[in-house]
């Protein structure tokens, strides 16, 4: 039994290399891995318990991941034409916790020690606040003018405007790099999320702080709610299918709920 899961797990993985990022694939390449020492196969039963009491005392986020990969793996078998029924694959519930938002001050640092590759690539995902895979995926065919088509999480696309500013920014690097497809490559090689997420954290390190992609991305949601963006353009602008996917991510200050509050209340109109 314990063949056929590894047998099984290698052609899994073999279809998410195809699929998902090097970043995603070496993630359940790791979890599977270690999971498979532990999961009980036997007749029509996949037990998964013996390996959830193995990382049980793990973080909850963490547990969350791993066994969030194991569903996409059983997934995969019942696409494969395996019928199992399961056995300890229970919810993990997860405190919702918020990335925090880069300061326009570390920003302003980070940008001003920055290379122009550098400097583009976070002006692109902080202006436009967008996934490091979508950052990863624009083409030049993308850029219209003012606008500029980013194609999302299950290949969904979304026209976003381009600030002037940017526009500028861009045109200065495609004139020096002279890319064929993709706004951002190598030898006509489009570069992938954890080579633009090491061009983003290269010139914050140098300012002596740490980074990562998703928090440029938080903060642009943040700073738009706080000069009084509506939620709902912001949710439009994130690629969000659902408001309170936005409302979640987007956790509003102190000053603009009160401002909210006192533009609202019936007392103050």
């Amino acid at each position: 039994m314990k063949n056929f899961l590894t047998n099984e797990i290698n052609k899994f993985l073999n279809f998410v290399k195809k699929t998902k990022s090097a970043e995603t694939f070496k993630t359940y390449e790791s979890v599977l891995k270690e999971a498979v020492k532990y999961i009980e196969l036997e007749d029509n039963y996949l037990d998964i318990t013996p390996y959830r009491l193995q990382i049980a005392k793990q973080k909850k986020k963490t547990i969350a991941k791993k066994i969030s990969t194991l569903r996409s793996f059983l997934e995969f078998l019942k696409d494969d034409g395996f019928k199992f029924k399961i056995i300890g694959d229970e919810h993990i519930k997860v405190p919702k916790t918020l990335p925090k938002p880069v300061s326009m001050q570390h920003i302003k640092e980070a940008l001003k020690v920055a290379s122009l590759q550098e400097f583009t690539v976070i002006m692109v995902i902080f202006s436009l606040g967008l996934r490091i895979s979508e950052a990863s995926n624009i083409k030049l065919e993308d850029i219209r003018g003012d606008w500029i088509r980013i194609t999302g999480k299950g290949s969904k696309t979304r026209m976003l405007p381009l600030h002037p500013k940017l526009q500028e920014i861009i045109n200065k690097y495609i004139e020096l790099f002279s890319p064929k497809v993709y706004l951002f490559e190598k030898d006509g090689i489009r570069l992938n999320d954890t080579k633009l997420r090491y061009i983003v954290q290269k010139p914050f390190k140098k300012t002596g702080i740490h980074i990562t992609p998703h928090q440029l991305r938080h903060s642009f949601a943040t700073y738009m709610l706080d000069n009084g963006a509506r939620i709902t353009d912001v949710s439009e602008l994130l690629g969000h299918e659902f408001i309170s996917t936005t409302q979640i991510y987007t956790k509003l200050s102190d000053s603009l709920k009160l401002k909210n509050y006192l533009k609202a209340h019936p007392l103050c109109s």
